[in-house]
């Protein structure tokens, strides 16, 4: 006995020669290979249902959930051992020196930058304080003391190095230094990706995220990019956020001029393929499975005479 996709294929066929009475083509057909009708026709509901089930299996999972193991953590996790933020070359800080008799101090600070004027307005612009950019070779130049190399210090250390500097000739001085460059940057599939300028010394890939909106639908929680230049080099690393493991990470927290990405999941990658070619190419397919319908129902209809 014939296979009821070879029948298919036949009716198919003989619909395309024969187009002007194809009920009578296919009784003729099934008759020929004395096939039963009924069974035929439950073949052709068992085959609809099966294809049904199949194509909804095939459909991709992405977890959306952070810390899916979360729960199994047996201890605290602290802070990834040795972070700290370390000033590097071409970075911006603001130093700034003082004491209990301010005239003593002022000299090691920079001048303000001069007051202009806003011709339009007719008003006076807030004075600026200067700040240093570290050079090629890790040094920033400060009044009187000269070249004070920095890079590789955190904020605190440099602080440290000038008030030990200052106190050879001011008594008791207070130095205050700040990195004023600290941004990074998310793309990909975020709500409001670009750049974020941090004022803090504390910055975790989840307060990067928060700050971009979070993560869309379509992102990857699984592999997310973190790209970072350090010591002249640049490197690159990848976050599973669905795991806890990431909360002990060295990239966990930020440095200055991250770079993080988050890829799009299978499902944005599915989406994007659908250009033009694949249109057609779809309509191609949904042309056969249309006629295949058509074919199952003239089956089930000559089932039930």
């Amino acid at each position: 006995m014939p296979t009821f996709a070879s029948l298919l294929i036949m009716a198919v066929y003989h619909i395309l020669q024969f187009p002007d009475n194809p009920i009578l083509r296919i009784r003729i057909i099934f008759l020929r290979k004395r096939m039963n009708f009924k069974l035929l026709a439950k073949y052709t509901l068992a085959f609809t249902f099966m294809a049904a089930m199949l194509s909804a299996c095939s459909s991709h999972k992405s977890s959306l959930v952070y810390f899916e193991d979360v729960d199994q953590l047996t201890q605290a996790v602290g802070s990834p051992e040795g972070y700290s933020i370390k000033i590097q070359p071409d970075d911006e800080l603001m130093i700034t020196v003082n004491s209990f008799i301010p005239s003593a101090s002022a000299p090691y600070n920079l001048p303000v930058a001069n007051i202009g004027t806003n011709a339009s307005l007719g008003t006076k612009d807030q004075p600026m304080a200067q700040t240093y950019i570290v050079d090629n070779n890790g040094d920033v130049a400060m009044p009187i003391l000269g070249k004070v190399h920095v890079e590789g210090l955190t904020c605190e250390q440099i602080a440290e190095k000038v008030t030990e500097l200052v106190s050879r000739d001011v008594e008791d001085p207070s130095v205050m230094v700040r990195l004023l460059n600290f941004k990074v940057n998310v793309a990909g599939e975020v709500k409001t990706p670009g750049p974020q300028t941090v004022r803090t010394e504390r910055y975790s890939i989840l307060d990067a995220l928060t700050a971009a909106g979070d993560l869309t639908e379509f992102g990857e929680r699984s592999n997310v990019l973190v790209i970072r230049d350090e010591n002249g080099k640049r490197t690159a690393h990848r976050l599973n956020l669905n795991s806890a493991d990431v909360l002990s990470s060295p990239y966990f927290y930020l440095r200055q001029n991250d770079y993080v990405y988050v890829e799009p999941n299978k499902i944005r990658e599915d989406n994007s393929k659908y250009n033009q070619n694949n249109a057609f190419k779809l309509s191609v397919v949904s042309a056969v499975v249309s006629g295949v319908s058509v074919i199952a129902s003239l089956v089930i209809a000559l089932a039930v005479k």
